[in-house]
């Protein structure tokens, strides 16, 4: 399948790399991969909805890819203010005033962020996993029950120095394992990684992923360029914007529960969807049912 190019553009403290789909004129629609993932995630969907019209912007996060630092001594900061404010500020910069988002893992959480702080410029949401997925820092060390804190094994990892060097020497045997661990289903899991790895090897992913894991326990502190938007989200806003959420039933980090507990966050037209045979990367696992959920929000 054919990617489209890799353009870039300056937005905030990054130069942003992404693929460009369909026409310029079509509907706007921003896709946002996860951690440990790239804009890969996104090619047979984007394929899919560029055929039908609609323009579709693909980014590599800060810390993947192409995607770069405009300045050495900018934080490289993982803190879901700064994915936040990326998208945002790529919005801004591409002159995209409202565009349907779709994220999962660190791309959901930055749809949410924009959904939930500047509703503006959202007019649908497609979110997996976590379907509310902004952090509630403040509750970070309220632990979990043991079935689920076995699952997040690799964020206390992160946040010794001997999960630095673990990410730092080999970040594919890692990342090759959650991927093993969350998607336990999903048949071109090994051949898609293949293609997704050389996008760890940006020069920034290892310090950005680090802080990520930290700055949500509330253990590092954040960018203070930020501190005005993290105590916006302490606050769990609402989202208005209508909303799909999508959860795999095989997600091996995050599985779907009997009840929706998402619900309440969302005041607008909600949607719950949960995929069989289906783990943690929706969109490259089941691209149809994702391209159609976009597609319901137009």
């Amino acid at each position: 399948m054919k990617t489209a190019a890799v353009k870039t553009i300056d937005a905030g403290d990054l130069s942003i790399a992404y693929h460009d789909h369909g026409p310029a004129n079509g509907r706007p629609v921003i896709l946002l991969h996860g951690f440990p993932y790239d804009t890969h995630s996104y090619d047979e969907v984007a394929a899919s909805l560029s055929s039908k019209g609609f323009r579709c912007i693909v980014p590599y996060l800060r810390g993947y890819g192409p995607t770069r630092f405009l300045r050495d001594d900018a934080m490289r900061s993982g803190q879901q203010a700064a994915i936040g404010h990326d998208l945002k500020n790529l919005m801004e910069a591409l002159d995209i005033p409202r565009a349907i988002l779709g994220g999962y893992d660190w791309g959901g959480r930055a749809a949410c962020i924009v959904a939930a702080l500047w509703p503006e410029k959202v007019a649908g949401l497609v979110s997996c996993g976590q379907g509310y997925n902004i952090q509630n820092i403040a509750a970070a060390m309220t632990p979990a029950r043991a079935e689920d804190e076995v699952r997040y094994w690799y964020q206390y990892l992160f946040n010794m120095p001997r999960g630095v060097e673990a990410l730092t020497q080999d970040r594919n045997d890692i990342c090759g394992h959650l991927w093993r661990l969350w998607s336990p289903t999903w048949a071109g899991r090994e051949a898609a990684f293949g293609a997704t790895a050389p996008s760890f090897e940006n020069p920034d992913f290892v310090d950005v992923v680090i802080h990520s894991y930290r700055h949500r326990f509330g253990v590092v502190p954040g960018d203070p360029q930020y501190d005005a938007t993290e105590a916006r989200l302490a606050a769990q806003p609402d989202i208005t914007a209508p909303a799909v959420v999508m959860q795999g039933r095989d997600d091996g980090v995050d599985p779907p529960s009997a009840a929706d507990h998402d619900r309440p966050h969302f005041t607008g037209p909600y949607r719950w969807v949960v995929l069989d045979g289906v783990g943690h990367n929706p969109p490259q696992e089941a691209p149809e049912a994702f391209a159609a959920a976009v597609r319901s929000l137009a």
